[in-house]
């Protein structure tokens, strides 16, 4: 971009954390009117940076298996009745008596998670948010929280007549799965760590199956890849028969190296349908994406279909600028199986509660054609 005298390049340098404009200066002769040129700068890098979200619309000319509510997001940590720094990752539920319920992931102001719940009639607005933490860390109890818990999953098992809830407890050991219990997310029965180091992104299966309860999780060891497996518990404590369950692929494809499970599972006609997160790593940084997957209903360790093209990417602003950008995260959904309308509550760049909606039919059509 030259100004007479004085040039000035810009550029929109996106990284994982934030988005930075830098501005370099080649100073020729002494420059005339630097601050109207230095303005006119401005100016033309604000086009530049509003237009660059133009790369990420929609294709009128294709259907979007998932469509964002116009209202996103729908929740931020404005809304939170005391002080945070972001709210993102929620797990979501529908309660007895119709309410939507969010478990979100919000972190404090030192920079460790807890989780809160939050409450609407509708799911999408008029939220009820409980005015001090739901699930806090309780490191005191259970050392493994000492940084933080993280990112729940929430599971109705009509079994047991509870809700299990499988979250990520973080500590100087890492990243582990743990598991609560609860009724009414208030007082909740604290089952703690039932996967060791390293492992997060866990969802049980609403039933038994074969007798045994089933657990998607991602547990990663010393140079492996991060990828989907299956495990199976008589207790829901001591976990055996570890199956891989997806693969995450090399190269260059949108899910290489680094997967992890999304929302719990859904039974449908067809089988278990999931949702699963895909890191793609550029020179810029990370882009989380979503993909679909489809298990037998009687034997979840076979895989059906395995969609090779994402669903979802990052592409709205509140999904591209903020703590961590580029990032579309699910942790929850809601059915409705009258419609087979599938609300996904997602975080959006790690900042913040996104709404999307889905039609279990067309994701299955979508699978199934594949």
């Amino acid at each position: 971009m030259e100004c007479g005298d004085l040039s000035a390049l810009w550029s929109v340098a996106t990284c994982r954390d934030r988005v930075e404009l830098s501005l370099f200066k080649e100073c020729g002769a002494k420059p005339q009117r630097p601050k109207r040129r230095l303005v006119a700068a401005l100016q033309g890098v604000d086009r530049l940076f509003r237009g660059s979200f133009n790369n990420y619309g929609s294709n009128s000319r294709f259907t979007e298996l998932f469509r964002r509510d116009e209202r996103n997001p729908i929740l931020t940590g404005a809304d939170w009745p005391y002080p945070v720094n972001s709210v993102f990752n929620p797990g979501a539920v529908r309660l007895a008596d119709g309410q939507t319920l969010l478990l979100a992931r919000a972190e404090d102001r030192t920079g460790i998670s807890h989780l809160t719940a939050a409450r609407s009639q509708d799911g999408v607005t008029n939220w009820q948010i409980d005015p001090q933490p739901t699930l806090a860390p309780d490191p005191a109890n259970y050392p493994e929280e000492e940084w933080g818990v993280e990112d729940a999953r929430i599971v109705y098992l009509p079994e047991l007549e509870q809700h299990a809830v499988t979250y990520t407890a973080y500590s100087a050991r890492g990243p582990l799965v743990s598991l609560a219990l609860t009724r009414d997310f208030k007082t909740f029965e604290r089952r703690g760590m039932i996967m060791e180091p390293e492992d997060k992104d866990a969802a049980f299966f609403p039933r038994r199956i074969g007798g045994k309860w089933a657990l998607i999780h991602r547990p990663v060891t010393p140079g492996s890849s991060a990828d989907i497996c299956l495990s199976f518990s008589t207790d829901l404590k001591h976990w055996g028969n570890r199956t891989l369950l997806l693969e995450s692929r090399r190269g260059n494809w949108w899910d290489a190296n680094k997967i992890g499970l999304c929302s719990p599972p859904i039974e449908t006609r067809e089988g278990w349908l999931i949702t699963y997160h895909g890191v793609r790593v550029t020179v810029a940084g990370v882009i989380y994406r979503v993909g679909l997957a489809l298990l037998d209903l009687e034997d979840p360790t076979r895989v059906i279909r395995r969609g090779d093209e994402w669903v979802m990417s990052p592409r709205e602003e509140y999904e591209i600028i903020g703590d961590v950008g580029y990032v579309v995260f699910p942790c929850g959904q809601v059915v409705d199986e009258a419609t087979g309308e599938i609300r996904l509550y997602y975080g959006a760049a790690d900042s913040s509660i996104a709404l999307a909606y889905g039609n279990i039919n067309e994701v299955l059509d979508w699978l199934m054609k594949k």
